[in-house]
């Protein structure tokens, strides 16, 4: 009699345990950011192991200084503009705090007009806004192929919107490359074999550079 009354005891210790830790998860869940990461391949980690991609690297990036926030990984192989348009209004669920957009490289290599892109983010940004969520906008530069006009044009899409939606802005997506030394002649170290797609170690030059923008996204998200 006097064991089962103890275990009793035990279960219903256990029980309460249970709830005090149930509830702590949840207070901590609840207080946790959530950034979600809108882009394409570069986004998504293609050719990379699972913790190497941008989304995971930034995630301890950001852990080592401090901060509590999950980073979601909506990233799409292939995804252009167009595609993230598509997706953004289902995939900034309530729990999403701030965005980091980028896109456009796919817009790139397919050639598609400049205006068109424009289009496309600042219908991303719209939503955004309706959802009063933060944003990290982060760009592209053009190369010089398809002529100086689309360049030009393509090139100043970012600023120009950022600008109009009071974004925060991070210029180029492999910012972090030309940091650590690689031109357009001489990135191997920094690349995976298709010269499209950094590398492990590319991702974490990359993450360097723009881990402050990120920091500065957090900041506005508990103003």
């Amino acid at each position: 009699m006097q064991v089962q009354a103890q275990y009793g005891l035990l279960r219903a210790v256990s029980k309460v345990a249970v709830a005090v830790w149930f509830t702590f998860a949840t207070v901590a869940q609840a207080a946790e950011t959530q950034i979600l990461a809108l882009g394409d391949s570069l986004t998504q980690g293609y050719g990379l192991s699972q913790g190497d991609g941008f989304v995971p690297q930034l995630r301890k990036w950001l852990a080592a200084r401090g901060h509590d926030v999950e980073v979601i990984n909506a990233g799409v192989s292939g995804d252009t503009t167009a595609g993230g348009l598509s997706r953004v209004k289902w995939s900034l669920t309530p729990e999403v705090d701030g965005m980091i957009v980028a896109l456009g490289g796919n817009d790139l290599l397919r050639g598609l007009p400049p205006e068109a892109a424009r289009a496309n983010i600042k219908g991303i940004l719209d939503v955004a806004k309706a959802q009063g969520v933060e944003v990290l906008l982060v760009g592209l530069y053009a190369p010089g192929n398809f002529g100086a006009e689309y360049k030009t044009a393509f090139d100043a899409m970012y600023p120009d919107l950022s600008k109009q939606y009071d974004t925060l802005y991070f210029p180029d997506f492999f910012e972090g490359l030309r940091q650590a030394g690689a031109t357009a002649s001489n990135n191997s170290a920094f690349m995976q074999p298709d010269g499209i797609h950094p590398n492990a170690k590319g991702v974490g030059h990359i993450v360097n550079e723009i881990g402050p923008a990120v920091e500065q996204l957090l900041e506005r998200t508990e103003n």
